[in-house]
C-alpha cells in the first residue's frame, strides 16, 4: 500500500493544471457570456424603440398640416 502512495508522488501533473485552468475559464466565461447577451439584447431593444419613435414623429408631423388646413 505504501508503495502505491509513493508512486503517485507530490508533483503536480501538467494535465491537472490544464484541467483546472480550463474549468476556471469556463466558470468565468459563462457569466460573462450571459452579461454580454443581456447587453446586446438591450441595445437592440433601444434601437428598435428609437426607430418606432422616429416613425411616430414623422407620422404626426405629416398629419398636423392636414389638420390645420381643415
Amino acid at each position: 500500500m505504501q508503495f502505491l502512495l509513493l508512486e503517485a508522488g507530490p508533483g503536480i501533473n501538467v494535465g491537472d493544471i490544464a484541467f483546472q485552468l480550463m474549468s476556471f475559464l469556463i466558470l468565468l466565461g459563462i457569466p460573462l457570456a450571459i452579461i454580454l447577451m443581456i447587453r446586446v439584447a438591450r441595445r437592440k431593444s433601444n434601437n428598435r424603440l428609437d426607430r418606432i419613435e422616429e416613425k411616430l414623429d414623422q407620422l404626426l408631423a405629416e398629419k398636423e398640416p392636414k389638420n390645420k388646413g381643415e
